[in-house]
């Protein structure tokens, strides 16, 4: 008996890490708080560029040097996982509401298992999932690395000068994340 209950305890703390937020949360107001615009969200320093050569639901590979003054979601993600399916509808909603107001959202598919690693399954599951926004194949994980990520899904916010302003790992938080996005839109943008 001894012997289940240690292994359940390992399962729930990997699980729980999944789920665990980012230091750069910890500074976000509560949900209950209104966001406030600029000095709320940290600058988390320059976010790596991208350089996926594989991409879904775009005509040419995106560069975040090619989207200054637009807001970026990168969402970390497989799609055998269930909590990253769970963040999806959220995803959805977020580029339906903010693509007219500068909000890019990128997937960035990185596989866990084999299977995730084909093209022809991606594509499928970007396509029974109904995703609209662009989706990156990174099978060699580059941009995984670039962000020196661990958990599907993280969500990295950029802003418009290119800087990362937020982390969200797991699901949820979904109120507290859409009033970073709010925020970072609302942010002026200079492109000196």
């Amino acid at each position: 008996m001894k012997r289940i209950f240690i292994g359940l305890t390992l399962f729930l703390t990997a699980c729980t890490a999944a789920t665990e937020s980012a230091p750069a949360e910890k500074s976000m107001p509560a949900e209950t708080e209104q966001p406030q615009v600029n000095a709320s969200l940290p600058d988390l320093g320059a976010a790596p560029e991208l350089t996926n050569d594989t991409w879904l639901n775009v005509d040419a590979p995106l560069r975040l040097a090619d989207l200054r003054g637009k807001v970026v979601i990168i969402d970390m993600w497989t799609f055998g996982c269930i909590n990253c399916q769970h963040v999806i509808p959220s995803l959805k909603e977020w580029d339906q509401t903010y693509r007219d107001q500068g909000l890019v959202i990128i997937g960035n598919h990185y596989p866990e298992f084999s299977y995730e690693a084909d093209l022809d399954n991606l594509k499928a599951r970007v396509l029974d999932y109904g995703i609209e926004y662009a989706v990156a194949q990174d099978n060699n994980g580059k941009t995984w690395r670039a962000y020196d990520n661990h958990y599907w899904p993280t969500l990295y916010l950029i802003d418009k000068q290119g800087h990362i302003r937020y982390i969200h790992i797991g699901e949820g938080r979904y109120e507290e994340t859409e009033s970073a996005i709010q925020a970072l839109l609302a942010e002026p943008y200079s492109n000196q």
